[in-house]
């Protein structure tokens, strides 16, 4: 599993990078190909390679994805390695350990009927061009095992908010900011007034729908020159919900901005990308897996919700009962110190193939 791993890690698959995210493919598609003993059909949709494996009449589907939000060349600053039972490298534990695992555990099946293996190679920019393929191949399953990294100690994710990203885009007027700075509507200003008034908006979601919302603002900018009144001012917001009733009332409030200065003009862009995966969607499996790993001497399972989102999300919102978290066990997802505890990789490979074969 750890040439296996290195030889996933050292294939470097930035996201935004299409030939990068092709090149991981063959490799994640030659892998599986030896392990399963199946090529798996090649999807290319909008520039991105997506893989997919089907045995028989799909029932149970694991889902997992190959891209990563590590540009090219990290490898120079984090080179792959193993030490000390903790291998370390750009996508190690979120998540090429995962697919490793994976491939490993169903090629301890006596049979691979029933299954359908997807991985996707946009995940981590939100899924755009693989979203429907992921719901349609899960509205023909009865579960869906999500091979995203597990929670702290080795949780399974049994919960994740849901994901609504917008841009507030703000119309003002230019006018030389030293001659005549008021003939002119400051962006950055009326910006200004709606970035601070977005605590009050999330103190009237949790009114209405009870707390865990969150409303990030992350990405701004404003202005052309230092002598120029801003004439158009942007925001970036990431919004995580736990309801989807907590998902429209955010949508519902920021569509209902108006202008603080009468000759400014707002425009709110984005919406909704990922439903919540409520807990509801996962306990009968999160019980399932327990199970199987007492009987295995492998439990008991512990489980959790997240802030994170994932294709779970997708799967769990066309009614795919799906259990997450099931990959790697580690730390440090999109960060300098991720690493996965090597030493965890074969008892996980245990439980998924145990968890495959109650369900199937």
């Amino acid at each position: 599993m750890l040439d296996d791993l290195e030889e996933l890690v050292t294939c470097e698959s930035y996201s935004a990078d299409h030939a990068a995210v092709a090149r991981s493919a063959r490799v994640v598609a030659e892998q599986g190909r030896r392990l399963l003993g199946a090529p798996p059909r090649t999807l290319v949709t909008g520039g991105v390679t997506h893989l997919q494996w089907s045995f028989g009449t799909p029932r149970v589907l694991l889902l997992g994805h190959h891209d990563t939000v590590w540009p090219m060349g990290t490898l120079k600053t984090h080179p792959f390695s193993v030490r000390d039972g903790v291998a370390r490298g750009p996508g190690v534990f979120d998540m090429k350990a995962g697919l490793v695992q994976m491939f490993h555990a169903l090629a301890l099946l006596p049979s691979l009927d029933g299954i359908c293996v997807l991985v996707t190679g946009d995940e981590e920019v939100g899924s755009d061009t693989s979203r429907a393929l992921i719901e349609d191949t899960a509205r023909a399953c009865r579960a869906a095992l999500v091979l995203e990294a597990a929670a702290a100690g080795g949780a399974l994710k049994t919960g994740r908010k849901g994901v609504s990203h917008y841009d507030l885009a703000v119309h003002g007027r230019a006018a030389h900011s030293g001659l005549e700075p008021e003939k002119g509507v400051n962006a950055a200003t009326e910006l200004a007034h709606h970035l601070l008034a977005l605590r009050h908006l999330t103190d009237a979601v949790t009114a209405r729908t009870g707390p865990g919302t969150t409303v990030t603002p992350t990405v701004m900018s404003a202005g052309t020159t230092t002598n120029t009144v801003p004439a158009r001012a942007e925001l970036s917001l990431d919004v995580r919900v736990p309801t989807r009733a907590a998902q429209e009332a955010v949508d519902d409030l920021l569509r209902g901005l108006t202008p603080h200065h009468p000759g400014a003009r707002l425009e709110v862009g984005g919406g909704p990308n990922r439903p919540p995966l409520d807990t509801d969607s996962s306990q009968q499996l999160f019980a399932l897996a327990d199970e199987v790993a007492i009987r295995s001497g492998l439990g008991p399972l512990r489980q959790t919700s997240v802030g994170g989102a994932s294709d779970g999300n997708y799967t769990a919102g066309v009614g795919c009962p799906t259990l997450d978290g099931l990959g790697a066990v580690g730390d440090g997802a999109h960060a300098d110190h991720e690493h996965v505890v090597t030493a965890a990789m074969p008892p996980r490979v245990q439980l998924l193939a145990g968890l495959v074969e109650a369900i199937r």
